[in-house]
Protein backbone atom coordinates (compact mmCIF):
# COMPACT_ATOMS: atom_id res chain seq x y z
CA UNK A 1 0.00 0.00 0.00
CA UNK A 2 2.87 2.39 0.76
CA UNK A 3 4.07 2.08 -2.83
CA UNK A 4 0.62 3.00 -4.16
CA UNK A 5 0.46 6.00 -1.83
CA UNK A 6 3.87 7.22 -2.95
CA UNK A 7 2.90 6.87 -6.61
CA UNK A 8 -0.45 8.60 -6.01
CA UNK A 9 1.32 11.49 -4.27
CA UNK A 10 3.33 11.96 -7.47
CA UNK A 11 0.09 12.31 -9.44
CA UNK A 12 -0.34 8.73 -10.71
CA UNK A 13 -4.14 8.47 -11.18
CA UNK A 14 -4.04 4.69 -11.70
CA UNK A 15 -2.19 4.17 -8.43
CA UNK A 16 -4.69 6.42 -6.65
CA UNK A 17 -7.62 4.50 -8.15
CA UNK A 18 -6.12 1.16 -7.07
CA UNK A 19 -5.41 2.54 -3.60
CA UNK A 20 -8.94 3.83 -3.11
CA UNK A 21 -10.46 0.65 -4.52
CA UNK A 22 -8.54 -1.34 -1.91
CA UNK A 23 -10.10 0.84 0.81
CA UNK A 24 -13.66 0.98 -0.59
CA UNK A 25 -15.17 -1.73 1.62
CA UNK A 26 -13.67 -0.22 4.78
CA UNK A 27 -14.86 3.23 3.78
CA UNK A 28 -18.38 1.96 3.14
CA UNK A 29 -18.59 0.18 6.48
CA UNK A 30 -17.22 3.17 8.37
CA UNK A 31 -19.66 5.55 6.67
CA UNK A 32 -22.52 3.10 7.28
CA UNK A 33 -21.72 3.14 10.99
CA UNK A 34 -22.31 6.89 11.03
CA UNK A 35 -24.93 7.56 8.36
CA UNK A 36 -28.39 6.11 7.99
CA UNK A 37 -28.97 5.64 4.26
CA UNK A 38 -27.19 4.58 1.10
CA UNK A 39 -27.40 7.95 -0.64
CA UNK A 40 -25.64 9.70 2.22
CA UNK A 41 -23.06 6.93 2.46
CA UNK A 42 -22.35 7.19 -1.27
CA UNK A 43 -22.07 10.98 -0.99
CA UNK A 44 -19.63 10.71 1.92
CA UNK A 45 -17.47 8.14 0.13
CA UNK A 46 -17.52 10.17 -3.10
CA UNK A 47 -16.63 13.39 -1.29
CA UNK A 48 -13.83 11.53 0.50
CA UNK A 49 -12.41 10.21 -2.78
CA UNK A 50 -12.37 13.71 -4.23
CA UNK A 51 -10.85 15.27 -1.09
CA UNK A 52 -8.16 12.59 -0.91
CA UNK A 53 -7.23 13.13 -4.57
CA UNK A 54 -7.07 16.89 -4.12
CA UNK A 55 -5.11 16.77 -0.86
CA UNK A 56 -2.92 13.68 -1.17
CA UNK A 57 0.09 15.94 -1.52
CA UNK A 58 -0.54 17.15 2.04
CA UNK A 59 -0.21 13.63 3.47
CA UNK A 60 2.95 13.66 5.55
CA UNK A 61 3.77 9.97 5.52
CA UNK A 62 2.52 7.08 3.38
CA UNK A 63 2.15 4.84 6.42
CA UNK A 64 -0.60 7.09 7.81
CA UNK A 65 -2.72 7.08 4.65
CA UNK A 66 -5.49 4.91 6.06
CA UNK A 67 -5.83 6.98 9.24
CA UNK A 68 -5.74 10.20 7.21
CA UNK A 69 -8.38 8.93 4.76
CA UNK A 70 -10.62 7.67 7.59
CA UNK A 71 -10.46 11.07 9.32
CA UNK A 72 -11.53 12.77 6.07
CA UNK A 73 -14.37 10.26 5.68
CA UNK A 74 -15.60 10.83 9.24
CA UNK A 75 -15.53 14.59 8.70
CA UNK A 76 -17.54 14.21 5.48
CA UNK A 77 -20.08 12.00 7.29
CA UNK A 78 -20.37 14.56 10.08
CA UNK A 79 -20.89 17.33 7.50
CA UNK A 80 -23.74 15.36 5.91
CA UNK A 81 -25.35 14.71 9.29
CA UNK A 82 -25.09 18.38 10.20
CA UNK A 83 -26.71 19.45 6.92
CA UNK A 84 -29.52 16.91 7.32
CA UNK A 85 -30.24 18.12 10.86
CA UNK A 86 -30.55 21.62 9.53
CA UNK A 87 -33.02 20.51 6.84
CA UNK A 88 -35.27 18.15 8.77
CA UNK A 89 -35.47 15.74 11.65
CA UNK A 90 -36.04 12.33 10.05
CA UNK A 91 -35.15 8.79 11.06
CA UNK A 92 -34.44 6.67 7.97
CA UNK A 93 -33.65 3.01 8.35
CA UNK A 94 -30.21 1.99 7.17
CA UNK A 95 -30.18 -0.08 4.01
CA UNK A 96 -27.29 -1.73 2.20
CA UNK A 97 -26.96 -2.13 -1.56
CA UNK A 98 -27.06 -5.71 -2.82
CA UNK A 99 -23.45 -5.71 -4.02
CA UNK A 100 -22.21 -4.83 -0.53
CA UNK A 101 -24.65 -7.14 1.28
CA UNK A 102 -22.36 -10.13 0.77
CA UNK A 103 -19.65 -8.42 2.81
CA UNK A 104 -21.88 -7.74 5.77
CA UNK A 105 -22.79 -10.04 8.56
CA UNK A 106 -26.46 -9.26 9.14
CA UNK A 107 -26.29 -9.88 12.88
CA UNK A 108 -23.28 -7.53 13.15
CA UNK A 109 -25.11 -4.80 11.23
CA UNK A 110 -28.22 -5.19 13.39
CA UNK A 111 -26.10 -5.14 16.54
CA UNK A 112 -24.33 -1.97 15.38
CA UNK A 113 -27.70 -0.27 14.88
CA UNK A 114 -28.52 -0.96 18.54
CA UNK A 115 -25.29 0.54 19.91
CA UNK A 116 -24.95 4.14 21.00
CA UNK A 117 -23.31 6.13 18.22
CA UNK A 118 -20.20 6.98 20.26
CA UNK A 119 -19.50 3.25 20.70
CA UNK A 120 -20.55 2.22 17.17
CA UNK A 121 -17.88 4.21 15.36
CA UNK A 122 -15.06 3.03 17.62
CA UNK A 123 -16.24 -0.60 17.30
CA UNK A 124 -16.33 -0.40 13.50
CA UNK A 125 -12.91 1.23 13.28
CA UNK A 126 -11.46 -1.40 15.61
CA UNK A 127 -13.17 -4.59 14.43
CA UNK A 128 -13.94 -3.86 10.78
CA UNK A 129 -11.17 -1.48 9.73
CA UNK A 130 -8.66 -3.21 12.05
CA UNK A 131 -7.23 0.07 13.33
CA UNK A 132 -5.35 0.00 16.62
CA UNK A 133 -6.59 2.01 19.59
CA UNK A 134 -3.76 4.49 18.99
CA UNK A 135 -4.75 4.90 15.31
CA UNK A 136 -8.38 5.37 16.31
CA UNK A 137 -7.41 7.96 18.91
CA UNK A 138 -5.44 9.88 16.28
CA UNK A 139 -8.28 9.59 13.77
CA UNK A 140 -10.96 10.75 16.19
CA UNK A 141 -8.78 13.24 18.06
CA UNK A 142 -9.40 11.67 21.46
CA UNK A 143 -7.16 10.04 24.05
CA UNK A 144 -6.35 6.35 23.54
CA UNK A 145 -7.78 5.68 27.00
CA UNK A 146 -11.14 7.05 25.83
CA UNK A 147 -11.02 4.73 22.82
CA UNK A 148 -10.31 1.74 25.09
CA UNK A 149 -13.14 2.77 27.41
CA UNK A 150 -15.59 3.12 24.52
CA UNK A 151 -14.52 -0.28 23.16
CA UNK A 152 -15.12 -1.88 26.56
CA UNK A 153 -18.48 -0.16 27.03
CA UNK A 154 -19.48 -1.00 23.46
CA UNK A 155 -18.67 -4.66 24.11
CA UNK A 156 -20.67 -4.53 27.34
CA UNK A 157 -23.61 -2.95 25.55
CA UNK A 158 -23.41 -5.62 22.81
CA UNK A 159 -23.37 -8.36 25.45
CA UNK A 160 -26.44 -6.87 27.11
CA UNK A 161 -28.29 -6.66 23.82
CA UNK A 162 -27.30 -10.21 22.95
CA UNK A 163 -28.43 -11.53 26.35
CA UNK A 164 -31.81 -9.80 25.99
CA UNK A 165 -32.24 -11.43 22.59
CA UNK A 166 -31.32 -14.84 24.00
CA UNK A 167 -33.83 -14.43 26.84
CA UNK A 168 -36.56 -13.49 24.37
CA UNK A 169 -35.81 -16.56 22.25
CA UNK A 170 -35.94 -18.78 25.32
CA UNK A 171 -39.28 -17.32 26.43
CA UNK A 172 -40.77 -17.56 22.92
CA UNK A 173 -39.61 -21.11 22.28
CA UNK A 174 -36.73 -20.21 19.98
CA UNK A 175 -38.61 -17.48 18.07
CA UNK A 176 -37.83 -13.81 18.48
Amino acid sequence: MKNLVKRARKGDADAFAALMQSQMQNMYKTAAAILSNDEDIADAVGDTLLACWEKIGQLRSAEFFRTWMTRILINKCNDIQRKKRELYYGDDQQEFPEEVQEYNNIEWVEMMKCLDEKYRLVMVLYYVDALTTVEISETLNMPASTVRTRLARGRDQMASIYQIGEKRRAVNGGKV
